[in-house]
């Protein structure tokens, strides 16, 4: 084991990223035009990134496995992102947004990577205006915010329901423009699957095209990796289907660490799972929890008449409903962190009050709030005793300008006009706080590799607080790595341009290679969506919402026991040199069956329980996470050996030098 150097300038917490950008090593003008970088991914980081670098001079190669950027998963973060410009006047500031993040994470987050974060984050919001993003706006024209959970403030920049598509749309036009004057050049259906090291260095990846299935090299003096988070290990989650750990994993394959990878985020306002035959959920934004309210019956017999069709939440009275979030949170009521209003949900559901036939689903009511907004709008418009009816329609109309797109997604899906009557939401997997171990330049432990967005840890310890994650992924982007990766590059300015014959590059294509051949002539007879479902089944089991010691154990023995299954039995069909999603599946489903593996390990060592990382045997009487920051205080980054060896763990002591730790309260 090793003690990890993050690498944090010296300094004051305020002081230390204005200094450090002011005094680190530059690469000159003349000198970038010499340099070449590959991006792989093209969301939000990747994208702002790969512009970014682009506009600077650099040379950058930018990969996606989509037939275009705008397909990234950053489209699907629908309800805002966070900056400290206190434009409601409520008390907000940078400091603030700092403290809400380091508290939202359970205090697992480096202090002055958040704190940099925070400093960003109103320049994010003057980039994407500029480029034109459809902010929503007040009647004056000022920029609209609206809370989100685990604050007490309104610092959310929105775009109705569609926050990360708009800002997606923008970083892709900064990208577009960087392609058409051939600063970039854009590899579309291009999947990186193995990075390259030349006397310690990343120096290119290799890559799959889809479409012909011919393997690929491709060199730089850096690689980037901006490939988001690795969800979908649990099979049913909100991430897109396509989403996977791959980039990454090959990426700790190569010597790479991956920190806190036990750090998995459930999201409390998903639709819930309606039946076996699923293979996604769909996420409702944690927006809506702005106006809609978490309730399920008081009594267990109305929760059973209401799963079996005998009843509906209309007709259950309000002094029969229990609104428990305001009822166990008074501070911050529907607003709690998610970790917290997830575990609040499941508890409600385990004492028999779920409101689905499977038992597992509570109610997102509107009602109230169309109410309130009716009488609002209708004395704005000089009713001064409108009917029900008038109040009902013109308060459906405010919601619908806030949340139309949402709630007509949500109609869609379930076919229940959540207008007339409440949603059904319950917590399913959304994002991972862990990934690839970063220093406070961005970059991994192998030289030249850097990871950014929901790919590296760095940012939100064991809880990502809502309308956080396009605040990191765009910081990232623009702000920060267009900086830090001159640190690395002002040294290669003498180094000549790559050359990808290399044995290094030889050698990693022959691995490739043969890996998918492995995959291909195995010629079992299950398919490899089998393994997935049957491998999220464990993780969820053993790894999700809640976790214990025996159950974590199991959970390594049964993925261990289904990899060995899945060498032996998967099915893949077609030829490896032609356009073949099934073998593009199964190399990413035979990365999530170790990463699955380590994640176990890593939930298993961390005897306590801290955000996201429930473990039952560490709560407090009333049920809340209890931390042991005596001997828990630090990031967990695992070394990855080979299979049938315990990866070897390292640590980075986290110092709170500005923050009293202590436990989260909500209430």
């Amino acid at each position: 084991m090793k003690q990890l150097d993050g690498h944090i300038p010296p300094g004051p917490l305020k002081e230390k990223w204005t200094t450090y950008r002011s005094t680190m090593p530059l690469v000159a003008p003349n000198n970038k035009l010499r340099l070449d970088i590959i991006v792989v991914g093209t969301g939000l980081a990747g994208a702002s990134a790969a512009a970014s670098l682009a506009e600077l001079g650099y040379n950058v190669k930018v990969f996606t496995f989509h037939d275009s950027p705008r397909r990234a998963h950053s489209i699907a973060a629908q309800g805002g992102i966070n900056a400290a410009k206190n434009y409601k006047n409520d008390g907000d500031s940078v400091w603030r947004l700092f403290y809400d993040t380091i508290k939202g994470g359970d205090y697992r987050s480096r202090e002055a990577n958040v704190y940099r974060l925070a400093e960003v984050s109103a320049n994010i919001i003057d980039q994407a205006v500029a480029q034109g993003v459809p902010f929503a706006r007040e009647y004056g024209g000022y920029l609209d915010n609206r809370s989100f959970g685990g604050v007490q403030v309104k610092r959310t920049f929105y775009a109705r329901g569609q926050t990360g598509q708009q800002l997606l749309l923008g970083a892709y036009q900064a990208l577009s423009r960087q392609v058409a004057l051939g600063k970039v050049e854009l590899y579309h259906r291009h999947e990186m699957l193995d990075v390259v090291l030349v006397d310690g260095k990343a120096r290119g990846i290799i890559a799959r095209n889809l479409i012909t299935g011919e393997l690929e090299r491709h060199s730089a003096h850096a690689v980037v990796l901006a490939t988001g988070g690795y969800g979908n290990v649990f099979y049913l989650s909100t991430n897109a289907m396509n989403s996977n750990a791959t980039a990454a994993w090959r990426a700790v394959r190569r010597g790479a660490y991956m920190a806190n990878p036990c750090f998995t985020q459930i999201h409390p306002t998903c639709i819930p799972q309606s039946g076996e035959y699923q293979s996604k959920l769909t996420l409702m934004s944690e927006s809506l929890r702005n106006d809609g309210r978490v309730w399920v019956p008081k009594k267990v017999e109305d929760a059973e008449a209401i799963r079996q069709g005998r009843k509906t939440a209309l007709d259950i009275p309000e002094e029969d409903r229990d609104y428990y979030l305001e009822r166990m949170y008074p501070a911050f009521g529907n607003l709690v962190p998610r970790d917290v209003a997830s575990r609040a949900a499941k508890r409600v559901c385990d004492e028999g009050r779920g409101i689905v036939p499977t038992g597992l689903g509570v109610f997102l009511d509107f009602s109230t709030a169309i109410e309130r907004y009716g009488k609002s709008r209708a004395h704005a418009m000089g009713i001064h005793n409108p009917d029900e009816a008038t109040i009902r329609r013109l308060g459906e109309q405010v919601i619908e300008e806030k949340y139309g797109n949402l709630f007509e997604m949500y109609e869609k899906i379930t076919g229940e006009n959540p207008y007339k009557v409440p949603m059904k939401i319950y917590p399913a997997v959304h994002y991972t706080m862990g990934g690839l171990w970063v220093d406070y330049n961005l970059q991994t432990n192998i030289p030249g590799l850097f990871a950014i967005g929901e790919c590296n840890f760095s940012d939100h310890g064991a809880n990502r607080l809502g309308a956080s994650a396009l605040m990191q992924g765009l910081a990232d982007g623009y702000f920060v790595l267009p900086y830090t990766i001159g640190v690395f590059l002002s040294n290669e300015i003498r180094t000549p341009r790559i050359p990808t014959d290399l044995p290094e590059f030889e050698q990693t294509e022959k691995e490739v290679r043969a890996r998918l051949e492995g995959l291909m002539h195995i010629g079992g007879s299950q398919s490899v969506e089998s393994f997935h479902r049957r491998l999220g089944k464990i993780m969820w089991e053993y790894c999700g919402m809640a976790r214990n010691a025996e159950g974590l154990q199991k959970g390594i023995r049964l993925i261990r026991e289904l990899r060995e299954e899945f060498y032996k039995d998967v099915y893949v069909p077609g030829r490896m040199d032609e356009f073949n999603p099934e073998m593009e599946k199964a190399h990413r489903v035979a990365d999530f069956l170790e990463l699955g593996e380590l994640m176990c390990i890593d939930a298993l060592h961390r005897n306590e329980s801290c955000g996201g990382h429930f473990r039952e045997e560490y709560q407090t009487e009333d049920g809340e996470a209890l931390r042991n920051d005596e001997e828990y205080a630090y990031v967990a980054a695992w070394e990855w050996t080979d299979l049938g060896k315990d990866p070897v763990l390292h640590k980075e002591p986290l110092v709170f030098e500005n923050v009293e730790l202590k436990t989260r309260s909500y209430k």
